[in-house]
């Protein structure tokens, strides 16, 4: 095998390892707010209880509106952004932008993923604390 074709297959090998970090955007929609007790929260304590969770994830978290918080992570080289409607009764964690994550037709890095799966247990457990 020649050198041009060994770095011409090395070339094709590494860019299918590279999509295969790519992974399907996961949105939270309409999680439930639960407390331990089954008790009523109000609007500001679901809002704390979001702000709790993101800031000791290293999210910067800003309301932006009656009702809706933006968080914001910036990791080494990346940033993603989300939307974080929430109520009540419920919660979201919507995809907004990102940088460096290679986000392309619904597909995005697969940490992206992991940071929103953990942004959504802290909720539920300062949640559940309150």
């Amino acid at each position: 095998m020649s050198v041009s074709l060994k770095l011409a297959t090395l070339a094709v090998v590494t860019a299918a390892l590279a999509a295969c970090t790519a992974a399907p955007i996961v949105n939270v929609s309409e999680a439930p707010v639960v407390t331990a007790t089954g008790k009523s929260l109000s609007n500001e304590q679901v809002r704390n209880a979001i702000v709790r969770a993101g800031t000791s994830l290293g999210w910067q978290i800003k309301e932006e509106g009656p009702g809706m918080l933006v968080g914001t992570l910036h990791l080494r080289k990346h940033t993603a952004v989300v939307a974080i409607p929430y109520s009540t009764k419920s919660y979201s964690v919507q995809y907004r932008s990102s940088e460096n994550l290679d986000e392309q037709g619904g597909k995005i890095h697969k940490n992206y993923n992991g940071w929103v799966q953990n942004l959504t247990r802290g909720i539920n457990a300062q949640l559940a604390a309150s």
